[in-house]
């Protein structure tokens, strides 16, 4: 990150989701969200009790005051029910710009109740528009475990493009065995020039609030 850098807390609302600012005041709404069904979290870390989930906001604060991520909770915008967590990470700073040259969608978890819903792809297309219209990066990141293939499906239907996998990347994560040792990451990516068609194909899909074989994109 480039000295001085810093990045103000943003909402993104859409008509499914509203994206807040991730605080403090979030936490036992969260940890409701995160035990009422796990079974999905193989491979995401998702905190399931008040003090891991303090220390899990408590850490991404800190990253987002050395602007290092802009943290969200996906509120369902129906009932005003905080439903998950997702957020933009690996922040690229870039001399001559005030915003990040580029970013990573990443860090998502949404409650059962929330998958398999509009608010998973409105999410992305908040996000992904935030990023290419205001910010006007030139790339999205989205990574993975490379097990996940649930998520890896989900990304490709994104229309995100694939570039491979890097070993030993990042620890895995969720109730995985091998918790807490590398894993391998499958990583995808989207540029500028793809995102019109991106962001349309996303468009449809909520008009026709339907979401097809999908569910949160964890990674």
């Amino acid at each position: 990150m480039l000295g001085g850098m810093r990045l103000e807390p943003l909402v993104l609302t859409g008509r499914h989701v509203r994206l807040e600012p991730l605080g403090d005041q979030h936490v036992a709404a969260l940890v409701a969200a995160a035990n009422a069904d796990r079974s999905s979290f193989g491979f995401t870390a998702v905190p399931d009790t008040s003090d891991a989930m303090v220390r899990y906001v408590d850490t991404l604060l800190d990253e987002a005051r050395r602007a290092l991520t802009v943290p969200f909770v996906q509120v369902r915008v129906a009932d005003g029910a905080p439903m998950g967590c997702t957020r933009l990470m690996s922040l690229v700073w870039t001399a001559g710009r005030a915003t990040p040259a580029e970013c990573e969608i990443g860090g998502t978890w949404l409650a059962a109740a929330a998958q398999r819903t509009a608010v998973n792809t409105e999410a992305k297309l908040l996000l992904l528009t935030h990023a290419f219209e205001q910010w006007e990066v030139h790339r999205v990141a989205i990574c993975t475990d490379a097990r996940n293939t649930r998520s890896r499906a989900a990304i490709e239907r994104l229309g995100a493009v694939f570039e491979g996998v890097l070993r030993h990347h990042r620890l895995a994560a969720g109730h995985a065995t091998d918790a807490g040792t590398p894993r391998d990451t499958a990583c995808y990516s989207i540029l500028p020039a793809e995102w019109t068609a991106i962001r349309d194909r996303l468009l449809a899909r909520l008009d026709a609030d339907t979401d097809p074989a999908d569910r949160a994109v964890t990674a």
